[in-house]
C-alpha cells in the first residue's frame, strides 16, 4: 500500500498551511542559525586550545547545526514552489540531512552533559588523553548516527505516488512512504523512540539530578558552588533544548509514522496528526538557533571572546600578522 504525505477525501490536511508553515519556520531559522554557527565554529577554531571542558563536542555540534541550516534555502524553495528541479539525490540528501541533524544535536547535547558533569567529579582530570577520547567518541557517534538514519530515506523511496517526471516534483513532506507492515513499523519506531530519545534524556536528567545533589553537599568549597552552579547552568540548558525541540517531535513521531501508514483508522485522528507532526518538526528545526545560544550564555570563555575588546584585540592581531607576511613576501 502506497501512502502520501495527506490523505485524501474527507481525511484531507490544509496541504497550503503546511507549505507556508515549514517556509517561514525555516526562512526564520536561517540567517541566525547560520550567524549563530559559524561564529561559533570561527571562535572555537581559533581558540581552541585556550577553551576546556566541552570544546570538542560543541563544535562538532555546530557543524551539524550547519549543516542542516546550509540545506534550509532549497527546502524554503521547494515549499514555496511545490516542485523539485534538483534531481532525486540532491533532494534525498537533504531529506537525510534533517534527521542527521537532529540525532547529532540529541548525542553532542548528552555528550557536553555528561562531560561536565564528569568535570565535577573529577576536575583535575581534563587533560589532552580525555581531549583525544572526546575525538574519538565524537567520529563514533557520527558513523552511528549516519548509518542509524539510513532508514528514514529508504523507507522513502522504495515506492511512487505518480508514475515518469511528476513523481521527481515530490519531496520532503511529500515523500512517499513504504509500507512495511504494522509489526515492522512498531519496532521501527520503537528502537528510533528508546535509543534516539528516551536513554539521551534519561542520561541528561541524571546528570541534572546528581548536580542539583551535589551543590547540597555540606562542607562544599565556595569556588566549587560556582562550578557547580555554572555545570547546572549548561546542563539544564540542554535539557531545556531536549524538552522544547525534541521531545514535541518524538511524541507525535510515532503517530505521525502510524497515520502515514494508514494504520489509523479515524479521519479526525488522523486530520490532527498529519497537521499537529508538522508543528513539531519545525520545533526540532529550532535547535539550529538554541544551540548557539547555550554556546553563549553558558560558556564563560565564548562569552568573553564575543565581547567588543576582545574582538578588537583579535581583528588587530590578525592584521598586523597579514600585514607582516605581505612585507616579508
Amino acid at each position: 500500500m502506497q501512502t502520501g504525505a495527506n490523505v485524501t477525501g474527507e481525511c484531507d490536511v490544509d496541504e497550503r498551511f503546511l507549505d507556508y508553515l515549514y517556509a517561514i519556520t525555516y526562512a526564520v531559522i536561517l540567517v541566525p542559525g547560520l550567524i549563530g554557527n559559524v561564529l561559533a565554529l570561527w571562535v572555537f577554531y581559533m581558540y581552541m586550545k585556550e577553551t576546556k571542558r566541552s570544546v570538542i563536542f560543541m563544535i562538532n555540534l555546530a557543524v551539524a547545526d550547519l549543516l542542516q541550516v546550509l540545506s534550509l534555502p532549497l527546502r524554503i524553495f521547494y515549499y514555496l514552489h511545490k516542485s523539485w528541479p534538483f534531481g532525486r539525490f540532491l533532494c534525498m540528501f537533504c531529506f537525510y540531512l534533517k534527521y542527521v541533524n537532529m540525532y547529532a544535536s540529541i548525542f553532542f547535547l548528552v555528550c557536553i552533559s555528561v562531560r561536565r558533569f564528569r568535570y565535577l567529579l573529577y576536575p583535575f582530570k581534563s587533560t589532552d588523553r580525555k581531549r583525544l577520547c572526546d575525538i574519538y567518541a565524537s567520529v563514533a557517534g557520527w558513523i552511528v548516527i549516519c548509518l542509524s538514519c539510513l532508514p528514514f530515506p529508504l523507507l522513502r523511496i522504495g515506492n511512487q505516488t505518480s508514475g515518469g517526471d511528476a513523481n521527481e516534483l515530490q519531496c520532503f513532506a511529500d515523500l512517499p512512504l513504504v509500507d512495511i507492515g504494522l509489526a515492522a513499523s512498531i519496532v521501527t519506531v520503537t528502537v528510533a523512540e528508546v535509543f534516539g530519545f528516551i536513554s539521551p534524556l534519561a542520561i541528561v536528567l541524571f546528570c541534572t539530578w546528581r548536580t542539583v545533589t551535589s551543590l547540597r553537599e555540606p562542607h562544599a568549597a565556595s569556588h566549587d558552588l560556582g562550578e557547580k552552579r555554572k555545570a547546572l547552568k549548561m546542563i539544564l540548558t540542554c535539557a531545556g533544548v531536549f524538552l522544547v525541540c525534541f521531545a514535541p517531535y518524538h511524541f507525535s513521531f510515532p503517530l505521525d509514522f502510524l497515520a502515514k501508514a494508514n494504520k489509523i483508522a479515524s479521519c479526525s485522528q488522523r486530520r490532527a496528526i498529519l497537521t499537529l507532526h508538522p508543528v513539531a518538526l519545525c520545533l526540532a528545526s529550532l535547535n539550529c538557533c538554541l544551540d548557539p545560544i547555550i554556546y553563549y550564555f553558558t560558556t564563560d570563555e565564548f562569552k568573553r571572546r564575543l565581547s567588543r575588546q576582545d574582538l578588537v584585540d583579535a581583528t588587530e592581531l590578525h592584521i598586523f600578522y597579514n600585514k607582516d607576511f605581505t612585507d616579508q613576501s
